[in-house]
């Protein structure tokens, strides 16, 4: 693997930056590209970039790399700006969906995209054993220290979905973990994979609402969005029956409510 000239990469990143701030559309999307060829791997999200500024084409998820640099960056401060400064509670409307349904308790849950803890931490009492998986060893150390999961593994999801023979689980949830995934199928049907017949997956998603037609776009904040039409439609095609889909805000951005909805779906028996 070809060692990446720090230097020039955050030249580069900084100089695409500028451009898109300044609004110089073209000449970001070409700064943003030599970003790319300096680090194919993508740790500072170019590819995202390019695509939230309408160009390119959208890429079926956001970069690994991108992702694990992002929250190993933000984990010491993750809770704090999450929930105090973007006023983020789809832990809470989970487990109040759960209540009001009278769903539960569960034996065994898988948390995607665990982060720090805040969704195993809230639904701790209604299940017996808890499996974290997220791809920030930073989060998952923060994770480890509070004491809420069984087992905890730093992982990517899908890859995780598609390797995993543990016992199967009876709840699956996903909360912001469809802000860095484009294409849904992989995780769909890896959580399929993983679950035993009747379980739920419960997740959320920020809302794509003209969308001409296109299943998911990357949006002004690098996070993809998703038409609810493609979510219904992989569900079904992955073996999901809807149990709800709930309008929520998903966290405020820059002063605004991020529409989103929580889905939760139970696997065919």
């Amino acid at each position: 693997m070809k060692k990446i000239d720090e230097e020039a990469l955050a030249e580069a990143y900084n100089r695409a930056l500028a451009l898109e701030k300044a609004g110089d559309i073209d000449a970001a999307v070409k700064a943003y590209e030599q970003v790319l060829e300096l680090d194919p791997e993508d740790h500072g999200g170019a590819a995202v970039r390019i695509a939230a500024m309408g160009r390119g084409e959208t890429p079926p998820k956001a970069p690994d790399a991108y992702v694990e640099t992002l929250f190993d960056q933000h984990a010491e401060s993750f809770e704090d700006i999450l929930v105090e400064q973007l006023g983020y509670a789809v832990p809470v409307i989970v487990r109040q969906r759960l209540q009001a349904l009278k769903l539960g308790p569960f034996k065994r849950m898988l948390d995607l995209g665990c982060g720090t803890g805040l969704t195993g931490g809230t639904l701790r009492d209604m299940a017996d054993d808890i499996t974290g998986i997220d791809i920030s060893e930073n989060m998952v150390e923060i994770a480890h220290e509070k004491d809420i999961y069984e087992t905890l593994y730093v992982a990517e999801a899908e890859d995780f979905l598609e390797d995993n023979d543990d016992e199967p689980f009876d709840l699956v949830t996903a909360t912001d973990v469809l802000p860095y995934l484009g294409a849904l199928e992989p995780l769909f049907f890896g959580a399929a994979e993983n679950m035993v017949p009747g379980g739920l997956f419960i997740f959320s998603s920020e809302t794509l609402s003209d969308s001409d037609g296109r299943p998911y776009i990357v949006g002004p904040n690098q996070r993809f969005l998703h038409s609810e039409a493609y979510i219904r439609s992989r569900l079904a095609e992955t073996g999901f029956d809807l149990v709800e889909i709930t309008g929520i805000n998903v966290r405020m951005q820059d002063g605004n409510p991020s529409p989103g909805h929580l889905v939760i779906a139970r696997l065919k028996g």
